[in-house]
């Protein structure tokens, strides 16, 4: 019988590449904070994660009023950030912010990665036979 990585990760590969996309676009925030007119951008993890889920629960609207499910990009959902005070000469980094929201996302690389090495350590016990 052979193995669906696929089915057997779940959604972690695809949640690693994501922060690690994001840890690029908020790394690059903070190289241009002192850059005039640099606009800061983010990526909106869970949207993209929501668009990068399998469809093996389809959404349906059961009535007029319900919201549709959107179809989500990984590229559409890098968005500019509103800062609370931009510079005078229209940077919108905010160093203080940039770094909270960088040391948050390597957080949850780091969580992303202890799964996945869950993940494998299962599938190791289950190929060698061992018992849990």
């Amino acid at each position: 019988m052979a193995i669906n990585f696929d089915k057997a990760l779940g959604v972690h590969p695809q949640a690693l590449t994501l922060r690690e996309k994001r840890g690029e676009v908020l790394a690059s925030n903070l190289a241009n904070a002192d850059t005039p007119g640099f606009k800061a951008r983010d990526l909106n993890f869970q949207s993209v994660l929501q668009g990068a889920m399998p469809d093996e629960l389809p959404i349906e609207r059961t009535r007029s009023g319900h919201a549709a499910p959107s179809d989500l990009l990984l590229g559409a959902n890098l968005m500019f950030r509103n800062p609370h005070q931009a510079s005078l000469d229209g940077n919108t980094v905010e160093s203080h912010i940039e770094q909270a929201k960088f040391s948050e996302n390597a957080v949850q690389y780091q969580a992303s990665l202890r799964f996945i090495n869950g993940k494998f350590s299962g599938l190791m016990t289950a190929i060698k036979g061992e018992s849990a």
